[in-house]
């Protein structure tokens, strides 16, 4: 018995990108592909998957996904890297913390940032560059443009302008967590109404189409960084946003 690509992600509750993406990244290749060019899958593909989307609920890679079901490592020394991982990712989170606090300090006239360094202790170059590469590697070339648009807008903003910016995703994270609390579904009123907030918000870095939002959506819900944000807002809320986005992309955006 085979299932089509549509008929998985409607199991699955991924969506038809996502498996054409593990296909192309040779993460779970269909059991055959029609004349037509439809993938068909069948039972030993969605095994697999099955252990693809258990190994991402905990937060790993898709690169370290495919290599434990490769066999080049195993599941136990994978998951002891990963621990090592969120711990020393608690402590980068409570030093960003920090550097806010004394931003805020500093901005409401209590106390005076030391010394400039300061201001950026926390950041982490090395991830942004991953996320780049990773929305290149997913939608080619057509992406670095406007990359290099966000760039461009953000190379001015002061400490104040990016603790802004990152209160405000958090502020629209929580809004997320409460609408998908709420049982209203991706594509009601009340979700498209947090959406259009976060694409305003998305809006002063830039401009994404109907594509790339939905792609960063899809972004939200792959990343364990960005959906551990999410789902620290109630299990579930990084799927909620990303078929939200993708709800709101089709409606509004061309």
């Amino acid at each position: 018995m085979s299932w089509s690509i549509a008929e998985v992600a409607r199991m699955a509750k991924v969506t038809s990108r996502t498996l054409r993406h593990y296909d192309a990244i040779g993460l779970l290749a269909p059991a055959r592909t029609g004349g037509n060019g439809y993938r068909y899958y069948e039972r030993e593909q969605l095994l697999r998957l099955q252990q693809i989307l258990l190994l991402r609920d905990l937060g790993l890679g898709l690169d370290t996904v495919a290599e434990v079901l490769d066999g080049r490592h195993t599941a136990l020394d994978v998951l002891h890297n990963h621990l090592a991982w969120l711990r020393a990712e608690r402590e980068r989170l409570a030093l960003l913390a920090a550097t806010v606090t004394r931003t805020i300090d500093e901005l409401e006239g209590r106390t005076a940032v030391s010394r400039t360094e300061e201001l950026f202790d926390g950041f982490d170059a090395d991830r942004q560059a991953r996320y780049e590469a990773e929305l290149v590697e997913r939608f080619g070339e057509r992406v670095v443009e406007p990359i290099a648009e966000g760039k461009e807008r953000m190379k001015g903003w002061s400490p104040a302008d990016a603790a802004g910016f990152k209160a405000e995703w958090e502020e629209i994270a929580a809004a997320f967590g409460e609408v998908a609390a709420s049982g209203a579904a991706p594509d009601s009123a009340e979700a498209l109404a947090v959406t259009a907030r976060h694409h305003r918000w998305l809006l002063r870095s830039w401009t994404p189409n109907r594509e790339s939002y939905t792609g960063l959506g899809q972004l939200y819900a792959d990343s364990p960084e960005f959906r551990a944000q999410l789902d620290a807002h109630g299990a579930g809320v990084a799927n909620y946003t990303r078929d939200a986005m993708a709800a709101f992309a089709a409606a509004e955006l061309d």
